[in-house]
């Protein structure tokens, strides 16, 4: 942990060519701020960070002499404690990024101190779409998806293919709860329906068996849950087991990942839907990317939070490269007006954009889950069910109201 390797600032009375010096001489400081204990390890955690590192290498820019260092830290879904480290980090440790944070509450929390801190938050996990809306931030990036995408693809699919009445259960937190308002919004816009939602504890349960029993008696033709990783998988299972599918039930993952479907097996995933922005065999270029980065992670194949990462700092650290590592660590601000001004591109996204509001464009992915018969292999898990183009998947500007848009 980067709190047993810190660097003591200097003295701010020092001359400031001592300063630039100092600053010359510190690396460029990336810090993951993830799950590495909880429910969600298998989707933040060690694979994010093999990805950031896999970011570092493609990126050439130690060649350019400017050095950089990954740390790493687990934030166990306690809003005080995550922004406890990063606060460390920032006062103490010399860090210039925080990325990952797949937590809305603690995303949100260190959306005000990165602003305060002048540094930079690249947020691939939390999902809450007031990051960039009322409180959207200079320095505040929201890279891979959000619950207006997610709501938007999933909800619009379900009801368009005939699916017109659904129950939510939510995880009782503030991804949950906006997750749930999302869907609701975005299902009754197409003429469907929520007949029913309720939310569960979040931590704190592993037994759905009362809110399925609700959702099984709302007879609703679509079941969504708005939550995920262990949640999400025991909720599906669980669903099984109490006859939901048999009896007709379709199953969504509003926030549903490829490594949710490996631990489900196909048997029982198998005509999930799910929407990811990224998926390891979408094409040449997620594939060469997930050769890269497998040897650091061969249990576990990247997903779009872990691939967000990747191209989050392989974007930085162009803008990076382009003004220099001294000014880079001086403003993360000034970094992020360089981010905006650039196209985004890498194996991972491909081409996308970063709007005023702190928004990731890039094309957005709804899959389903093959059966058994239709896998070639252990990780061959996804079929492309339907394409958003980046200009449709996101939250029109105007209507977030975000005060950087209008500034």
């Amino acid at each position: 942990m980067l709190q047993r390797r810190v660097l003591l600032a200097g003295a701010a009375a020092a001359p400031l060519a001592s300063r630039m010096a100092r600053a010359q001489a510190q690396p460029i400081r990336l810090a993951v701020l993830g799950d590495f204990s909880g429910p969600y390890r298998h989707l933040s955690g060690p694979t994010a960070v093999a990805c950031v590192q896999q970011a570092v290498e493609d990126s050439g820019i130690r060649q350019r002499g400017i050095a950089v260092e990954v740390f790493q830290a687990d934030h166990q879904q306690k809003a005080d404690t995550g922004v406890g480290i990063a606060r460390e980090w920032f006062d103490r440790g010399g860090v210039d990024v925080v990325l990952e944070v797949n937590n809305s509450s603690i995303a949100l929390a260190l959306n005000g101190l990165v602003r305060e801190k002048d540094k930079i938050h690249l947020n691939t996990g939390a999902a809450t779409s007031e990051l960039t809306a009322k409180a959207c931030s200079p320095n505040t990036v929201q890279w891979t998806y959000d619950t207006y995408m997610l709501a938007r693809s999933s909800g619009v699919a379900s009801v368009r293919a005939g699916a017109d009445t659904f129950f939510v259960i939510a995880a009782d937190m503030a991804f949950g709860h906006q997750m749930e308002r999302d869907v609701t919004k975005f299902v009754e816009a197409e003429g469907g329906k929520v007949v029913g939602s309720i939310r569960h504890p979040f931590p704190g349960t592993m037994d759905f068996s009362s809110f399925l029993l609700q959702a099984q008696r709302s007879r609703a033709k679509v079941v969504a849950f708005a939550n995920a990783g262990q949640d999400f998988i025991t909720c599906v299972k669980q669903a099984h087991e109490f006859g939901l599918v048999s009896r007709g039930q379709k199953l969504l993952g509003t926030i549903g990942f490829v490594n949710d479907v490996k631990s489900l097996g196909l048997e029982t995933a198998k005509g999930l839907l799910l929407t990811e922005s990224f998926y390891w065999d979408l094409n040449d270029r997620t594939r060469a990317f997930t050769r890269r980065v497998l040897p650091k992670t061969p249990d576990n194949y990247p997903n779009q939070t872990h691939a967000g990462n990747y191209s989050a700092v392989t974007h930085y650290l162009k803008a990076v490269a382009e003004i220099g590592a001294v000014r880079a660590k001086q403003s993360g601000r000034e970094v992020l007006e360089v981010m905006r001004r650039m196209p985004t591109d890498d194996d991972a996204f491909g081409a996308g954009s970063i709007r005023i509001d702190g928004r990731h464009l890039h094309d957005v992915y709804l899959f389903e889950a093959k059966s058994p018969a239709e896998s070639k292999g252990a990780w061959d898990l996804l079929k492309l069910v339907r394409t958003t183009p980046a200009a449709e998947a996101f939250r029109p500007l105007s209507e977030g109201g975000c005060a950087l848009a209008s500034g």
